[in-house]
């Protein structure tokens, strides 16, 4: 299997309270967060590497120029002529935040545009990373030449690792979003829903509800997040609730998910071990709520 971690998403600008009453920009999104703590939580023998697409202006060559100095590949990133990237604006309140968006341009919503370079791109990972946001910015033609390049790239021995990250505002429609959602957790060895999410949009009484549901879609291993609760790992064989350690100092949640799933996979990818998965998962979320922005420095390279 190749060592190669490749994310798949939308990089967009982002705009953080500074906590005096400004803003600082920088480089953020679901996918990214992951690929960003990856590259910070797993050795150098692997790379990490950031598909999606860009436009040809000056900020896009910033976000490029980022992902290259933090160590992330940018080789198969498209460049595309008529489009720029999209910028989002973190708006916090008691330490929860909500979102502002500017997107509707974004590069980002072509990157299954080109079948052949999405599938070149799969063909060289070892683990294949996206969520629910990745496949809702896609047109529904781009959402299947997405799962067709997923399935090759997993019959080439890829293994693929998926977020729903629901956000039903991207979809066309919620039953849209649900469907596609399910699709796409029977093609992955890894779903890592929030339950938050699940109960809202699938209406699950308990994570174990949503853990048997993406079981029963086809999913290999399933790992629910629940915020400061217990974490629920499942598999058709076998089940355990791992309790994290409470954190008191909560600042911003934002990327609290993201930097989970990376603590979880970097730690997998090395030692399978799902104790030591989750510990790694939980710790890496704790220290990131604990700071403000998306992307914290909280770690030394690897």
């Amino acid at each position: 299997m190749p060592s190669t971690f490749l994310a798949i998403g939308e990089c967009m600008v982002e705009m953080a309270p500074t906590g005096e009453g400004t803003f600082k920009m920088g480089f953020a999104g679901d996918t990214l967060n992951t690929a960003w703590y990856v590259r910070k939580a797993l050795g150098q023998d692997w790379a990490v590497a950031y598909y999606t697409g860009v436009g040809m202006d000056q900020v896009s060559r910033q976000m490029t120029d980022f992902l290259n100095e933090a160590g992330i590949e940018t080789g198969y990133i498209r460049e595309l002529q008529d489009r720029t990237v999209g910028l989002y604006m973190i708006q916090l309140k008691d330490g929860e935040r909500s979102f502002a968006y500017w997107r509707s341009q974004s590069a980002a919503r072509c990157l299954a545009d080109d079948p052949a370079v999405l599938s070149a791109a799969m063909d060289n990972a070892g683990l294949i990373y996206f969520s629910g946001i990745t496949l809702a910015i896609l047109s529904p033609e781009g959402r299947q030449a997405f799962f067709q390049a997923l399935k090759s790239a997993r019959q080439k021995g890829a293994k693929a690792a998926f977020d729903p990250n629901l956000r039903p505002r991207l979809w066309e429609d919620a039953e849209t979003m649900r469907s596609c959602v399910t699709e796409a957790a029977g093609l992955c060895d890894f779903v890592m829903p929030s339950f938050e999410d699940e109960e809202a949009y699938f209406g699950d009484a308990t994570p174990s509800i949503s853990a048997d549901r993406y079981l029963a879609a086809g999913a290999e291993m399933v790992v629910v997040k629940n915020g400061p609760q217990e974490v629920i790992v499942a598999t058709a064989s076998d089940r355990h609730a791992f309790s994290p350690a409470p954190v008191s100092n909560v600042v911003d949640t934002t990327a609290a998910g993201d930097s989970f799933n990376a603590g979880f996979l970097a730690e997998y990818l090395v030692t399978m071990s799902v104790t030591a998965s989750v510990a790694a998962g939980a710790r890496l979320a704790g220290t990131v709520i604990q700071h403000r922005g998306a992307l914290v420095d909280c770690l030394e390279p690897a």
